[in-house]
């Protein structure tokens, strides 16, 4: 099993979801956090003051999946949230151990 965590910006969610949706990966855990990769923020102006906004809003995915779905759902993410913009994300792929449905204590791959 593997887990995918992919940080997207968070107006791609939807596309995001409908394309691993299409690729037959229904569970996932979606998370709103803020950070900033080689793009380090931006400035505003709020009522006349300029201000710097270190860290952006992102989405957080993580799903924990059978090895034979990374590729397809490593490819469905990259096409849906793909903008060509700097900022577009990470997908991050690791190995999981074990995973266990608590209600049936169901283990391995079963879990998931």
């Amino acid at each position: 099993m593997k887990k995918i965590e992919a940080i997207i910006k968070p107006f791609k969610l939807e596309e995001v979801k409908d394309a691993l949706s299409d690729v037959g990966i229904e569970g996932m855990t979606v998370t709103e956090v803020k950070g900033f990769g080689r793009q380090k923020g931006h400035t505003e102006i709020y009522r006349g003051s300029e201000y710097t906004v270190d860290f952006l809003p992102k989405i957080k995915l993580e799903l924990v999946i059978a090895d034979g779905q990374v590729t397809p759902a490593v490819n469905a993410i990259v096409k849906a949230a793909k903008t060509g913009k700097i900022g577009d994300g990470k997908i991050f792929v690791s190995n999981v151990e074990e995973a266990i449905r608590i209600r049936t204590e169901e283990k391995g791959e079963a879990a998931v």
